[in-house]
């Protein structure tokens, strides 16, 4: 069963309408997150292999860019159709790649993005101005921008083909995907529904590769953008690589968002929601990994949280009820108890629950325990870093500035979370919130809506993704004046 299952791993470079399968940077073996077992050996790019998909994507975008709105729009439908149609596939790629619970439908998120950016295909236009006081008509010309780099993240590739990649294709330009090292295989399948949906070859381009590949694409003088989701130290390397020739760039980047717990909240409702950051291994951008609850209830919000934690059934993604799976890499679990530790031990907090790898059958795996840290100092260094998994850093506040005060005081800014029935503090909490997102009475986590501006200030980048707000980072406007 487990060999049929690797049978859906595509490991190709798709470069215009060639399937590279040898590629000139060599080899990497991919590793099963849940196994610590090689899934299958796939072609790393060299700097020719980007200089060949990048080319490909030129030569398409004179064509794609002038099919007219309604052809792209019935294209962009189909895909989105196939993506449906092959969520068992897809699914079962998500969890072998990265070790998510396995979901039959692991195509409909990508999907909901290419069916609403569908809708804005044949919707784009420009606006006559009044240039007054001069004669003749002024008008402005919407264009696609051209070919764009899409780096995409590895803890849901195929969900940022959609997020990233659906609003490019809307907007008449071409990729060139860069997968992450550890999840290389479901872009490969989205560009290859991508041509049987109808998109001419070169639209969809995918390389694989690390920091060597990167580069030559964000410095490829035929690469028009860049759109990156991932970490911060490397959205800056990209990005001063990027000022050379003062490419721009879209940075959806990491995340500390706080979860502010008002004693005047729903207790009952917020405690479930207060527990979903198990939720992918805790491995989400936005998620609220730091809980700030008012002192009056500090202790039964902790109580309420760790009993449901303690119940997350936590396994291979394949075995039914599991509910949580690995983190992506050996690395990434390192690093995670590590950072556990060091909490520990510089009394930074106190390690409630959780705190280690998971042992037994799945001590092969790159499993974390749930892991909850109480009393954190929002100075130390678990407080104020992206741990990127199932770890909640807990901490008290005594009154509404204390709290904003503490949501406020990292360098990152994508999400922020408030529960309060005081409509009047709501009010106050979205002005005074500093992130690209505020939630009130709501915590997600969960898929972000394509009609909803998604995105970052501070650390957290620039940009968005999702509504028009994302069709417009692919778009340039042209201004026209015409004397007649």
């Amino acid at each position: 069963m487990n060999n049929e299952r690797k049978e859906v791993l595509d490991a190709a470079l798709i470069l215009g309408d060639r399937r590279v399968t040898e590629a000139r940077g060599g080899v990497l073996d991919h590793i099963n997150p849940a196994t610590g077992k090689i899934n299958k050996t796939f072609p790393v790019a060299s700097a020719e292999e980007v200089d060949e998909a990048v080319a490909a994507a030129r030569i398409a975008f004179e064509q794609w860019r002038r099919w007219s709105p309604d052809a792209r729009r019935e294209a962009l439908i189909r895909v989105a159709a196939l993506l449906e149609e092959h969520g068992r596939e897809i699914g079962t790629i998500c969890s072998l790649e990265g070790g998510q619970p396995f979901f039959e439908q692991g195509g409909w998120y990508p999907a909901s993005w290419f069916r609403y950016y569908a809708g804005w295909a044949d919707k784009i236009t420009g606006e006559r101005i009044n240039a007054f006081p001069f004669p003749g008509v002024d008008f402005t010309v919407p264009e696609p921008v051209g070919v764009v780099g899409l780096f995409v993240a590895s803890n849901g590739p195929i969900g940022f083909c959609g997020m990233a990649g659906a609003p490019a294709l809307a907007a008449g330009c071409c990729l060139v995907i860069k997968t992450p090292e550890v999840a290389p295989f479901t872009t490969v399948t989205f560009a290859r529904l991508c041509r049987e949906a109808g998109l001419p070859p070169g639209v969809v381009n995918v390389i694989h590769g690390g920091p060597e590949v990167g580069n030559a694409l964000v410095t490829h003088p035929g690469v028009d953008k860049i759109s990156f989701t991932g970490g911060t130290a490397t959205a800056r390397k990209l990005q001063a690589a990027c000022a050379t020739s003062l490419k721009p760039m879209v940075l959806e980047l990491g995340g500390k968002s706080a979860n502010i717990v008002f004693a005047d909240a729903d207790i009952d409702a917020v405690i479930p929601m207060s527990a979903r950051f198990t939720f992918n291994a805790g491995q989400g951008c936005s998620m609220p990994t730091r809980l700030l609850v008012e002192r009056s209830v500090y202790e039964r919000v902790i109580d309420g949280v760790a009993d449901i934690v303690s119940k997350v059934v936590v396994g291979r993604p394949f075995d039914p009820g599991v509910m949580m799976g690995p983190v992506m890499s050996e690395a990434a679990a390192n690093r995670i108890v590590g950072m556990i530790a060091e909490a520990e031990a510089s009394v930074a907090g106190a390690v409630l629950m959780g705190g280690h790898r998971m042992g037994g059958e799945l001590a092969d795996g790159f499993f974390v325990e749930p892991t909850m840290v109480i009393d954190v100092h929002n100075e130390s260094v678990i407080a104020q870093n992206e741990i990127f998994g199932p770890v909640l850093c807990v901490m008290p506040f005594d009154d509404e500035d204390e709290a904003v005060a503490l949501a406020n005081g990292t360098d990152y800014g994508l999400a922020a979370y408030a529960q309060t029935t005081d409509m009047n503090r709501a009010r106050r909490l979205i002005d005074s919130l500093k992130a690209g997102t505020v939630h009130i009475n709501s915590t997600g986590p969960g898929p972000v809506s394509p009609a909803s501006p998604f995105g970052g200030i501070k650390n957290s980048g620039y940009g968005r993704q999702g509504s028009r707000l994302g069709l417009e980072e692919f778009l340039s406007y042209k201004n026209v004046y015409l004397n007649i």
